[in-house]
């Protein structure tokens, strides 16, 4: 008997993945320009300027919206880019108003990204450097994932823009815009990505597109002191310093990089930060934990070791979360560490827990992509047959 073979379904074509020009800095938008000929080089920066307002200021995820742009020039560039957002895996909404969305960058690349109302002048979003981290802080839920790997700056910015369509922030606005401030507070260490947080930093505070001030961009770092001149010197964003410990004997154990660089050097790699002033203090992040860290004598400990800096210091409720031994410090220990700090004349505001019910509070995030999530508990519980 004669086989005959069905070559018709052959070996699929690899998806080709177009470079995205919504995460480029200007300069990189010039050569992807040039790279691609889509224009020639002695018109690709006025080029760049006109897709850069597109992209930036009033957030076109569409080629064909650029209406100022040659036809040609258009097809040309949707043969040859995309503008795309990443996929929104899951999106929440707190009942204080907290907005939490899980963004899918890739496969097996996800990241928590965080919209914080009332925050800073208008609202603040915290955005994520890595996906996990290596720091495996004891009392943050975000250092029980291992790292996957760096963020780059293309999807540091695309977590910005997600939020803002969100929010319904196109075109950039002057005045009333709900998100007027970005924290580098999510998962990760940015100062082990800084060459992708500078970029996006970059992108970021352009005039011409989101146009978010560099003094409303602060970075929050536990501590990596060799990057520190650094991230003022190409960023001049402002700095906050997870330090949530007075004495190296305890930051050890709860901020396991002091081990590398201990209270001492990270003092004095403060102290050298370019542009420190009364003007751009210093945010210093201080978890409050019950027993661990609250006491009177660690409040006086914490003003001398601050000497001289100019600072202002959040108090941070400790956020629970699954399988953490720590528990949040009790209000009247809280409002007494305060005090002590505000009778000294800091500026110790007490953080008011926010998105606590979706696990969007400060050390909470967490996105293991082969975690289960409830919306697939539930179809699993649709799906199987009752005992």
């Amino acid at each position: 008997m004669g086989v005959t073979l069905d070559l018709s379904r052959g070996p699929s074509a690899p998806t080709v993945v177009k470079p995205n020009l919504s995460g480029l800095t200007r300069k990189g938008l010039v050569e992807a320009l040039v790279a691609a000929e889509v224009v020639r080089p002695d018109k690709a920066k006025m080029r760049a300027t006109q897709l850069w307002r597109w992209i930036h200021h009033y957030g076109v995820t569409d080629f064909a919206a650029m209406t100022d742009v040659a036809k040609e020039t258009r097809a040309l560039l949707e043969e040859a880019f995309s503008l795309n957002r990443p996929e929104i895996v899951e999106r929440q909404v707190s009942k204080d108003g907290t907005r939490k969305w899980l963004i899918r960058m890739a496969p097996g690349i996800e990241v928590e990204t965080v919209y914080i109302p009332d925050v800073g002048r208008s609202g603040a979003l915290c955005v994520s450097s890595q996906v996990g981290c290596t720091l495996n802080c004891t009392f943050c839920h975000t250092g029980t994932q291992a790292l996957v790997r760096n963020l780059t700056a293309a999807e540091i910015v695309a977590q910005v823009q997600v939020a803002r369509d969100d929010l319904a922030e196109w075109p950039s606005p002057k005045e009333d815009r709900r998100l007027s401030n970005i924290v580098f507070m999510g998962m990760g260490e940015p100062l082990y990505n800084l060459d992708n947080v500078a970029d996006a930093i970059d992108i970021i505070s352009d005039g011409e597109g989101i146009a978010i001030s560099r003094r409303r961009i602060t970075v929050s770092t536990s501590g990596v002191v060799p990057e520190l001149t650094a991230l003022g010197e190409r960023t001049q964003a402002m700095l906050a310093i997870s330090l949530h410990a007075t004495n190296d004997e305890l930051r050890d154990v709860l901020v396991p990089l002091n081990k590398k660089y201990d209270i001492a050097k990270l003092m004095a790699g403060i102290r050298a930060y370019p542009g420190l002033s009364n003007a751009r203090r210093v945010t210093f992040e201080y978890v409050m934990l019950k027993g661990v860290n609250d006491s009177p004598a660690e409040a006086r400990a914490l003003l001398n070791l601050l000497k001289g800096i100019p600072a202002k210091i959040n108090l941070i409720p400790f956020n629970p979360w699954p399988g953490t031994d720590y528990e949040c410090s009790d209000w009247g220990a809280i409002e007494s560490f305060a005090a002590i700090l505000n009778r000294a004349g800091y500026a110790s505001p007490i953080r008011t827990p926010r998105g606590r019910d979706i696990l969007a509070a400060c050390g909470q995030l967490k996105s293991e992509s082969e975690k289960l999530r409830a919306s697939a508990r539930r179809k699993l519980a649709v799906e199987e047959p009752a005992a």
